[in-house]
């Protein structure tokens, strides 16, 4: 029976996402499969894979034909690079602990890679999302405490005087007050008879002019 290595198609529409199935060649894509192997989700920087690297290692040994997408994806994690040091060990180049001692350099400086290019596309997606949203606008400083406390204290003495002004208004007697009125009054019109005492001695010897040539 003829065994692929391919993908079986998940997730809703425009969102695809993927199982990693080992299935007879000629069952449909999406029908029945032997063993699922893995998970492949496309639409994250890198794409997120999760794979069972010995399974896929055991599978592939024993005839199992990846697809084309399928066999990037055994690159991808070292599949095909662990089948390569597998060929060497058996024909006796190198020996099965510096095979193991070499996939595992390459694994680890194949996760760094990743991990590096997941913090690049992380502070891509930062600087996309502030030149598209701007400069934050800068909050205004709350103002200090003790502000608040002197504008509070000036309000209460503005209080006391105005209540004091009434007590002292209220407390006057009636009678001070009729006298400070009276005062004012009887000093105005002193002033209003010395401006007319100037006019009043011009017009007097137009009079006295008139009485002498009546007398005549």
């Amino acid at each position: 029976m003829p065994v692929k290595i391919r993908l079986q198609r998940k997730g809703r529409k425009k969102a695809p996402f993927y199982f990693i199935v080992i299935a007879d060649a000629r069952a449909p894509r999406d029908g029945r499969f032997i063993e699922k192997i893995g998970t492949y989700n496309p639409l994250t920087v890198p794409a997120t894979i999760h794979l069972d690297t010995e399974r896929a290692f055991s599978w592939l040994n024993n005839g199992a034909q990846p697809t084309d997408t399928v066999r990037a994806i055994l690159r991808f994690k070292g599949v095909l690079y662990q089948k390569h040091l597998a060929r060497g060990v058996k024909k006796g180049a190198i020996s099965d602990e510096q095979a193991a001692a070499e996939l595992a350099r390459w694994v680890e400086e194949k996760e760094n890679r990743i991990a590096s290019r997941r913090e690049e596309s992380k502070e891509e997606k930062r600087k996309r999302m502030a030149a598209i949203d701007g400069k934050p606008k800068a909050k205004p400083a709350p103002a200090p405490v003790v502000e608040e406390a002197a504008a509070e204290e000036v309000v209460d003495n503005a209080a006391e005087v105005v209540d004091a002004v009434e007590e002292t208004v209220a407390e006057t007697p009636a009678a001070e007050v009729v006298e400070t009125v009276e005062e004012t009054v009887a000093e105005a019109p002193a002033a209003e008879v010395v401006e007319e005492a100037a006019p009043a001695a011009e017009e007097a010897p137009a009079a006295e002019e008139t009485e002498e040539k009546t007398e005549e």
